[in-house]
């Protein structure tokens, strides 16, 4: 049987070797499709603007949406990521176990409701007893969590992430046709370049 000349060489159609792969759980694999080298690629892409904000490019989107553009075909690209994380304010033990039975009464509130339903009785009583019990338990554990970090983590905070700049791509047979619309819209890009 020939196998390939060495072990990096990749697996081609049509190249020996592909029926005696071993059967694995769910049975015998199947030999790779295609060149062998991944996933195929999608259709070329040209960049047909960059804005310095993601509202921006948007409104190039909703733009060629509104002017009949087939949007399926364009993307919002942003580069130059960047990770920001505001801090909303200090968190103390107090602080925590109330934001933990805030989330504790909804959870009571949620399986009260359920219980509720099938109650032949007095439901709202079910679902305010559920209610009380989730916002004691979540107040319980929202303050052991916050007791148990011994103090490495004093704040509260939210995280999100920030492009530098965003472009917007569409496939190259329909390049032409969104500059058209794009040079009758009055937004100036920062640059437009092939990718």
């Amino acid at each position: 049987m020939t196998r390939p000349s060495s072990p990096t060489a990749a697996w081609r159609p049509g190249m020996p070797g592909s029926d005696n792969l071993p059967s694995g759980p769910s049975g015998r694999p199947l030999p790779p499709s295609g060149d062998g080298h991944g996933p195929q690629a999608g259709a070329p892409t040209v960049t047909i603007g960059s804005y310095p904000d993601y509202p921006s490019a948007q409104r190039v989107v909703d733009y060629l949406a509104d002017n009949r553009f087939p949007v399926e075909r364009t993307a919002i690209v942003g580069t130059n990521l960047t990770l920001v994380e505001t801090v909303m304010g200090r968190l103390t033990t107090a602080r925590a176990a109330l934001v933990g039975a805030g989330t504790g009464a909804w959870f009571g509130l949620f399986i009260g409701l359920l219980f509720g339903i099938f109650t032949a009785g007095n439901w709202v009583a079910v679902i305010l007893v559920g209610l009380v019990i989730g916002a004691i338990w979540g107040a319980v554990f929202g303050a052991v969590a916050h007791a148990m970090t011994g103090g490495q983590r004093d704040f509260t905070s939210a995280s999100s992430l920030r492009a530098s700049q965003y472009a917007v791509t569409v496939d190259a047979d329909v390049a032409d046709q969104a500059r058209q619309l794009l040079g009758r819209m009055h937004l100036t890009p920062t640059g437009a370049t092939a990718r």
